[in-house]
């Protein structure tokens, strides 16, 4: 397990912080002291949608908490599957596969002791290459291309590659955080790097700043054959959200979730999932992808069961139906 964790808001209600009103009168007695949220590689929108989220709780909750850097969705299922990490960050795709068994970290291991916790974002695959290669397509792309998909294991590195495969573009497979693959693009030892991440990614809005950039879109036909063959959906980056952009840019999408050990105490889970649910303007703040950080995008989640505490936040507060089929223990 990685152990550089940013530690936020390590604060506890000894030093004086203000409790909200509504977790005042819950009974704290099996609560942990503090927590972790798993998130990935810095650089991508994981560690600073993760990092920000991990900081708000903790200090609406009075407890000590941190972002831990990690591989991302595999590993985090792995960690917070264990009770290694309380909360972490997953994509519905490594999710399904982790359940099943199919996570590489512990292959055949059923990683069924992770729980949704509530919707995050749709991650956007998409393709960034400097300006001046001449790459604009993605049949741009030349052959034997060194391509950066990310850190071993997240997200990107488990689909991308073999979407690339299915696009019919031959690459050198390249992995790191996507702030060293930044850096790479730009020193020319990598020719594109295959995002996937909430947007904007913020390696993608440091590169901007610093070199021009072409974000390549799919092709019509291109977006279906990924969608027959991946478990992703029709999505367009606005136009806005890059300053390269003109018009919004052609990709496909995979629902992330927040989850938590279903072993955790349902009232924490609860008050939680209330501090990042009741004010979406706030997570807003934290990172732009939370705009779809909202009660609606409940339904999205078809593979994981729900934590009881968030369930029980959800039906209580909101008009989202959750099945008690999906309910953890249900």
């Amino acid at each position: 397990m990685n152990n550089h964790v940013l530690t936020i808001a390590g604060c506890t209600l000894a030093l004086g912080i203000a409790v909200p009103a509504g977790a005042q009168d819950v009974d704290r007695s099996d609560w942990p002291s503090s927590f972790t949220v798993g998130t990935a590689s810095q650089g991508g929108t994981y560690f600073a949608y993760g990092s920000g989220w991990a900081n708000l709780v903790a200090d609406e909750l009075g407890l000590s908490g941190g972002a831990e850097v990690t591989g991302g969705p595999m590993q985090n299922m792995a960690l917070v599957h264990t009770g290694d990490l309380a909360f972490g960050m997953t994509t519905l795709g490594p999710a399904r596969e982790s359940m099943e068994g199919s996570n590489p970290i512990a292959p055949g291991l059923e990683m069924t002791n992770a729980c949704a916790i509530f919707p995050m974002y749709q991650t956007p695959f998409s393709v960034t290459a400097l300006s001046s290669s001449g790459i604009e397509s993605i049949s741009d792309i030349p052959d034997g291309a060194r391509i950066g998909f990310g850190p071993a294991g997240s997200t990107s590195d488990t689909y991308f590659p073999q979407m690339m495969d299915t696009l019919g573009v031959n690459y050198e497979r390249r992995n790191g955080g996507w702030s060293d693959l930044g850096g790479q693009l730009q020193d020319g030892l990598l020719d594109v790097i295959a995002f996937a991440a909430g947007i904007p990614v913020p390696a993608v809005s440091q590169l901007e700043v610093q070199t021009d950039v072409n974000i390549i879109e799919y092709t019509e036909e291109e977006q279906q054959q990924l969608m027959e063959a991946f478990p992703v959906a029709e999505f367009e980056i606005p136009a806005d959200t890059y300053s390269t952009l003109s018009e919004p840019a052609r990709s496909v999408s995979m629902w992330n979730f927040a989850i938590a050990s279903c072993d955790l105490p349902e009232s924490f889970v609860k008050e939680a999932v209330a501090v990042v649910m009741s004010d979406n303007e706030r997570m807003v703040n934290i990172h732009r992808a939370a705009e779809s950080t909202v009660p609606e995008n409940v339904d999205k989640n078809t593979v994981l069961p729900w934590h009881p505490g968030a369930a029980a936040w959800f039906r209580e507060n909101t008009d989202v139906e959750i099945s008690d089929e999906m309910v953890f223990g249900g």
